[in-house]
């Protein structure tokens, strides 16, 4: 499964091994040097890489290690992981801080720890959700 994603990252960012290489090594320059045969090889199953290999195209491709190795699916992430994870995270083009993050978390754990408790309708109409954009903005 590996070698089939990684061909299929790399193809999906139109690149040919040989810049994927360039990219790699630009991006990590104290680590290995990575050769376009090496990748290819990798692509091809010739060859395995090793976890810190793995670590980086993940990082490159911007994907979970989970995902490249083949067990989980692309539309699969974990919102909680993703919120305890060191990565820097943005709403509305606004940078969240720490104290964000940890109040976005506590609210999105709330609901779900809520929502076993609520009742479910049986109504098959859809409720407006009325968030007072337009207050927001005339004020």
């Amino acid at each position: 499964m590996f070698p089939e994603r990684l061909r299929a990252l790399r193809h999906g960012k139109h690149i040919t091994l040989e810049v994927l290489a360039k990219d790699l090594n630009e991006l990590f320059p104290d680590e290995n040097q990575n050769t376009s045969n090496q990748i290819g090889n990798w692509e091809r199953g010739v060859r395995t890489p090793s976890y810190l290999e793995v670590q980086k195209l993940a990082e490159y491709f911007d994907v979970s290690m989970d995902y490249i190795c083949g067990r989980a699916a692309l539309n699969e992430y974990d919102l909680s992981k993703l919120f305890l994870s060191g990565r820097q995270l943005s709403f509305d083009h606004k940078v969240l801080s720490g104290d964000d993050r940890y109040e976005i978390f506590q609210l999105m754990d709330g609901y779900f720890h809520g929502k076993k408790r609520r009742v479910v309708s049986d109504t098959t109409e859809q409720e407006e959700l009325d968030l007072n954009w337009n207050k927001k903005k005339d004020e």
